[in-house]
């Protein structure tokens, strides 16, 4: 067989440790930026683990690294190699890889599509220290850094037991840094009894400082059903509230998720969230074109509010309806569809109904957004007009032929929607009509081309 020599333009051999001459050609640049050079000493690798053995493929795992040296990177999965093997053309794959390549049939390098004067494969032991040290020093740096941030939740959880005031508001803010920067903090805090700790300094006579911050923390964390039930008291609900209302953007927005969170507990009563106060406070909050960052959470709370029956009244009852009518212009696809599901929620109210008749907008905005952003948000806008129309068939149908609805309904008609939706645009096509003779209903929509 002859002897295969690999190319050493730009790039640099690295000899095996054991003398095999397995050689793994690396690109010099790469190989000095990353630093795997830096590591390798005549016939050892400065750096390797010491004691305990550690898993490569654990580590790889564990670690989930966003960068990492392209020559550890198997050209066939785009994953870090654990097994490497080297093919006679020089190039280098993760044996489990290159052996499925063979098992289907291919007798060529992947890479570089040459035909295999020899098909046997040959451990890269260099390659695979390399990247071994590579992965350990990795991993113990994010092993240590783990153990220092556990150890100063620890010790942070113990001030908060004991400190008051400005000690107190000052912990609190570090805590919510460490949370949020590092996920070995949250199962700290959860498994050292942080969320009970932090939930009891929420209560009547607490500062809003002290709240925001404690609400920041809280809504980063698993909440267990435990937990979420110590934080509906009224006390706390009420100071959720407040906040809400008088706190910054960033404490509203925590406000909202952390209210959402606890109505996902079977045991969560709808009296909580009947409040006046709270509504009024989220539709603030949606309202604020200032920092649109809020809207998202706002909607998405008040969907969840909605499902519940015994609140819906009083959502209509602060004008909700027009406010977030004369909204849908302005919002994002996410935004929008959460919009009409609780516009679509509350037009099964008669007062619903009846405010969604009264904003002058209603019609030419779900007209608009018919065959407009998603198949849901035609949904909900049809199902609007319909509660709309029907509530007065004179009035409304002719409003919304003059704002181009048959139009719109015949072109849903004749997309690949669901039958349930052109089912309901045939309804609603027919009672726009009642008040017109057929030649005058097709020219008043100008559907004289769509209809031929």
């Amino acid at each position: 067989m002859p002897m295969f020599q690999p190319s050493k333009r730009d790039g640099v051999v690295v000899a095996g440790f054991d003398g095999s001459g397995d050689g793994q050609v690396l690109d010099l640049d790469t190989a000095v930026k990353d630093g795997v050079l830096g590591g390798v000493v005549g016939s050892g690798v400065i750096g390797a683990a010491v004691g305990e053995k550690l898993d490569l493929k654990k580590m790889v795992e564990e670690l989930d690294l966003p960068e990492i040296p392209s020559v550890f990177i198997c050209p066939i999965s785009l994953e870090p190699m654990q097994d490497p093997v080297t093919l006679c053309t020089g190039q280098t794959y993760e044996r489990a890889n290159i052996l499925k390549w063979f098992n289907l049939g291919h007798y060529t390098c992947p890479t570089t599509m040459q035909e295999l004067w020899d098909d046997s494969i040959t451990p890269n032991r260099t390659l695979y220290h390399l990247i071994y040290t590579w992965f350990s020093q990795k991993y113990s740096l994010m092993k240590k850094k783990s153990e220092d941030v556990q150890g100063r939740v620890s010790e942070l959880l113990q001030t908060l037991k004991k400190a008051k005031g400005q000690a107190r508001i000052q912990a609190l803010k570090e805590l919510k840094q460490v949370v949020a920067a590092q996920a070995t903090a949250i199962k700290t805090v959860v498994d050292e009894g942080g969320v009970s700790l932090i939930s009891s300094l929420l209560g009547p006579f607490t500062s809003h400082a002290v709240g925001s911050e404690a609400i920041a923390i809280l809504v980063k964390l698993e909440l267990d059903s435990e937990s979420k039930t110590n934080l509906m008291q009224p006390t706390k609900i009420s100071l959720m509230v407040d906040m809400l209302n008088e706190g910054s953007v960033e404490t509203k927005i925590n406000c909202t998720r952390l209210i959402e969170k606890l109505m996902e507990e079977k045991e969560f009563r709808s009296e909580s969230i009947s409040s006046h106060r709270l509504l009024v406070g989220l539709m603030r909050l949606v309202k604020d074109k200032r920092h649109r960052n809020g809207i998202l959470p706002g909607l998405s709370l008040l969907r969840s509010i909605c499902l519940h029956k015994q609140v819906m009244s009083l959502i209509v009852s602060i004008g909700a309806i027009p406010q977030l009518v004369e909204l849908l212009p302005s919002l994002e696809p996410d935004c929008l569809e959460l919009a009409l599901f609780i516009l679509d929620t509350l037009s099964s109210l008669s007062e619903g109904k009846a405010a969604l008749k009264d904003c002058g907008n209603t019609i030419p905005n779900m007209v608009r957004l018919l065959m407009r952003v998603s198949e849901s948000c035609t949904q909900y806008a049809l199902s609007i007009l319909w509660s709309v129309c029907k509530l007065d068939p004179e009035e409304c149908s002719s409003v919304a032929v003059e704002a181009g609805l048959a139009a719109k309904l015949l072109l849903v008609i004749q997309s690949g929607c669901n039958p349930v939706l052109k089912q309901k645009c045939s309804e609603l096509l027919k009672l726009c009509s009642l008040n017109y003779t057929d030649t005058i209903f097709i020219s008043k929509c100008k559907l004289t081309r769509t209809i031929q």
